[in-house]
């Protein structure tokens, strides 16, 4: 197994806390791994086996009709007064699942954990039934610094291109070729359309769903609009109205195959309504879907900083300076940051083009360059240009 340190951390800093630990994220991310290992951990702590009480709800094995069948599982493994840890690995499988969450939450020994393959899981019944009473933990497949780790080897540009070729899905650094790995996230994709979005949403004609998807993954990084997406597809013989390419795209997004990033306009402090930017979540479906042919580096590299940056707890925008985009703008509880990400800036135009924009910002928060050139870090009047790398391993 993959250790995800950073993730299982967290989970180690929850434990014991009067909260639902709930991680969601994209399907095989590494969720059940996650839980595996902090299971293993809990027994290092001299947690007794018998307390620790772990459901992979879509195995045959746990075949509930509904809430109250897993509710009563449950309580009858509970013998006594010591805490026990219920693990409910993809809990969204089961009908009204919230009432059996939220009914072995009151019990005073039992501290829980869910997992979900879906944002839905925090946006019905469950947020209503357990507000305040949940912390959720977003999982994304291996980071850059994970995938370095996990080969042992040099940060540099070659394990980066196999990086971004060969998946950041954890399960795929255990295959062969190119063609095993498009193979396994084309399955992974097919899952997650049919089992995640058209059965959920009750969509019997899934060919349109799959034409707003490979419309997105061939747009990464671009402003769109609902609009916009409708009339493409339109011109393009799929006749499809606005309101059905929200109502998809929203589905997208919540099985985590996208990310939207609002846009924010900086100098009039407010957001905007319209022009988001959408990531893929593992940029390598990308060529799954669509096919290696005109890969745009740049845009799979923003992509790659925009999933770091939420990795490392930002809220991120695309912002807006006069007539100038930001790429990023990065908010925490220490304030704000603004990154424009390029392959390279070595041609003069393409390094004024990305100073103009930085430079348009009439504040005085850290402004970053980043970028696969391997030169010195440059400071342009409190503009930083740094290699992308050491900034993904956190070297800088």
């Amino acid at each position: 197994m993959i250790e995800r340190t950073e993730y299982l951390e967290d989970l180690k800093n929850w434990k014991d806390k009067d909260l639902i630990k709930v991680v969601t994220g994209i399907r095989r991310c590494g969720k059940s791994t996650l839980f595996e290992l902090y299971i293993e951990y809990l027994k290092q702590l001299g947690i007794k086996e018998d307390h620790i009480i772990f459901i992979n709800l879509e195995s045959p094995e746990y075949d509930f009709n509904d809430y109250k069948e897993l509710y009563n599982y449950v309580n009858s493994k509970i013998k006594d007064k010591d805490m026990y840890y219920v693990f409910l690995d993809e809990v969204q499988v089961v009908k009204d699942f919230e009432k059996a969450v939220d009914g072995l939450y009151i019990k005073k020994n039992v501290d829980e954990y869910i997992t979900g393959s879906n944002a839905y899981l925090l946006s019905g019944e469950l947020a209503t039934l357990l507000s305040g009473r949940y912390i959720e933990l977003k999982m994304l497949p291996l980071s850059f610094k994970e995938y370095v780790r996990f080969y042992n080897q040099e940060g540099d540009e070659k394990l980066y291109l196999k990086y971004i070729n060969n998946s950041s899905m954890p399960y795929a650094v255990k295959l062969d070729s190119q063609d095993e790995i498009d193979l396994y996230l084309d399955s992974i994709y097919n899952t997650i359309i049919v089992k995640d979005i058209a059965t959920r949403k009750k969509i019997s004609d899934t060919g349109i769903l799959r034409s707003i998807s490979e419309f997105m993954f061939a747009s990464i990084g671009n402003l769109l609009s609902i609009k916009k997406i409708a009339d493409t597809l339109t011109s393009n013989g799929r006749k499809i109205s606005a309101h059905t390419v929200e109502s998809y795209l929203n589905a997208l997004v919540e099985s985590f195959i996208f990310s939207k990033v609002p846009r924010y306009d900086i100098k009039g402090k407010q957001y905007l309504q319209s022009g988001e930017k959408y990531y893929a979540t593992d940029v390598t479906m990308r060529y799954a879907i669509l096919g290696r042919k005109n890969m745009d580096l740049g845009y799979v590299l923003e992509n790659i900083v925009y999933l770091e940056l939420i990795r490392r707890g930002y809220k991120v925008y695309v912002g807006k300076s006069e007539d100038k985009e930001i790429d990023f703008m990065a908010e925490n509880s220490k304030g704000i940051q603004y990154f424009q990400v390029a392959y390279t800036v070595r041609d003069e135009k393409t390094l004024t083009r990305e100073l103009t924009a930085l430079e348009s910002i009439n504040d005085h928060y850290p402004k970053y360059i980043l970028t696969m050139d391997v030169d010195p870090e440059v400071d342009y009047n409190g503009i930083r240009k740094i290699n992308v790398l050491d900034w993904l391993l956190e070297k800088e």
